[in-house]
């Protein structure tokens, strides 16, 4: 396989090095367990998956905080 630089991501169009970095973020979330994790950051990931057991209602469909992204910056 041929090693790919930063370098080499300039000769591509931006629509492609996007797309370059969803499909090497998929393989990340592919295998969420080969990402090491602190001890700090596995206890916040926890607390904060507590409250949204223990506070459903307080969340928010990506569609909707989408909207509130593209409002926020049209202010």
């Amino acid at each position: 396989m041929k090693k790919v630089t930063a370098q080499d991501t300039l000769q591509m169009s931006v629509e492609e090095r996007i797309q370059l970095v969803s499909d090497i973020w998929e393989t990340v979330g592919a295998a969420p367990e080969a990402v090491d994790l602190t001890a700090e950051e596995r206890a916040f990931i926890d607390e904060r998956l507590e409250e949204c057991r223990l506070k459903p209602e307080a969340l928010s469909p990506w569609p909707e905080v989408y909207q509130r992204l593209l409002a926020s910056r049209k202010r």
